[in-house]
């Protein structure tokens, strides 16, 4: 899976150590869960909502020629 789960305290805080993420990379939260997934070197990422809530992520990776 690309996306990992980040995990939210039981007072609603999510701490994250940036120096254990990725040089690039995304936090997504939605419906009370947050995720991150590094960003590749080059793609499009689309983050596709309803009703204000995340229902899924797509990445169309490519490489320049």
């Amino acid at each position: 899976m690309r996306m990992q789960d980040l995990e939210i305290n039981v007072e609603g805080r999510l701490l994250v150590d940036i120096m254990e993420l990725a040089d690039s990379c995304v936090i997504i939260m939605s419906q009370g869960k947050a995720k991150v997934a590094e960003l590749p070197a080059f793609a499009e990422t689309k983050i596709v909502t309803h009703q204000g809530q995340v229902k899924r992520v797509r990445w169309e990776e490519g490489e320049e020629f």
